[in-house]
């Protein structure tokens, strides 16, 4: 009988992540540029070329995979990664890896391979449902230790914005028999919330809004907000917008909550956060994940106040809640 639990295999679903971002620092020769040199992001980006804002994302990854180092603001390739990986040492492997980056293409056709074009992968429906479905396996495991960390309290009301099946609503409603919720997402995802909520037994205790944050205005009149995994796929300016709607739909002395990754002063802790970072850099157009100190200068532009870290992060598990005043 295997002995790979969830976590494992989850983990090897995710291998992808870091041989992709070694394999993209070979590519461009990152090692041996960084071999004695230490520069700054910007410096490397007009050597290269490369978008700066990207570059530091990749580089800031790579130094959470100890295959960098960075010291204000300054990344160098270290010795140790340096006689295996830069062009100028005799005993790199770098061709090998270069290789190994040749290869990825044909693996991503794998599936194809296997199944011919009418495989899964080429399904219309894969896409949102299997994402939907996935936030709830990670998160139904995590979202009773949210909640009684965020302790809901006194609160009445609560705001759900953007979420999903409802693990996040249901978990606060266990820790708060009190509470009522609204759950704000696009119309096709709060029907799959409906179907869960409903198996629940807790429909009753929850007003389905439909619509898109990005576009709509929140429903108002919650003493508590949750913004659960939302602001990494966002710019800081989005979020700033989206804070905003926030604010308008607490009533005076509402807080707001924020699980997230929370990142080190440098970007590159914990690790989780610096290759999900790069997650978003793939997959979204400003999205990417942010220190507390910027959540809470955001937050402030859009007029909350009392921001605190209320947990620090480990694997998106970071809080942070603020306050209307």
């Amino acid at each position: 009988m295997s002995s790979m639990g969830p976590e494992n295999i989850l983990g090897a679903a995710r291998a992808f992540m870091e041989s992709r971002i070694l394999l993209t620092g070979a590519e461009l020769d990152i090692f041996t540029l960084l071999d004695g040199a230490a520069l700054s992001a910007d410096e490397l980006a007009a050597r290269l070329p490369a978008d700066a804002r990207a570059l530091t994302a990749l580089l800031d990854a790579l130094v959470s995979m100890d295959l960098l180092s960075k010291e204000q603001d300054r990344y160098r390739t270290p010795p140790d990664v340096a006689r295996t990986l830069s062009a100028s040492s005799p005993d790199s492997v770098l061709p090998m890896i270069l290789h190994s980056a040749g290869l990825w293409h044909r693996w991503g056709e794998l599936t194809t391979r296997v199944c011919g074009p009418q495989g899964p992968a080429h399904r219309p429906d894969t896409g949102l449902t299997a994402f939907i479905g996935a936030m709830h396996v990670i998160g139904s495991r995590m979202a009773p230790r949210i909640a009684a960390a965020a302790k809901p309290g006194a609160a009445t009301r609560l705001l759900d914005i953007g979420g999903g099946s409802g693990t996040y609503t249901m978990a606060f409603l266990e820790a708060s028999p009190d509470l009522k919720a609204t759950l704000f997402d696009r119309p096709d995802v709060v029907e799959m919330a409906r179907a869960r909520l409903a198996q629940a037994g807790m429909l009753d205790r929850v007003t389905l809004a439909p619509g898109d944050f990005y576009a709509d205005p929140l429903p108002a009149g919650h003493d508590l907000a949750l913004l659960s995994a939302i602001i990494h796929q966002n710019s800081r300016e989005q979020n700033v917008e989206l804070y905003r709607k926030v604010y308008a739909a607490l009533v005076p002395g509402g807080r707001l909550v924020i699980r997230d990754h929370i990142m080190s002063l440098d970007h590159t802790q914990p690790k989780s956060g610096a290759l999900f970072a790069i997650n978003m850099l793939a997959g979204t157009p400003g999205g990417g994940t942010f220190t507390f100190d910027e959540i809470r200068e955001d937050l402030v532009r859009a007029g909350f106040e009392r921001v605190r870290l209320v947990q620090p992060d480990t694997a998106m598990d970071g809080l942070v809640e603020a306050f209307r005043p």
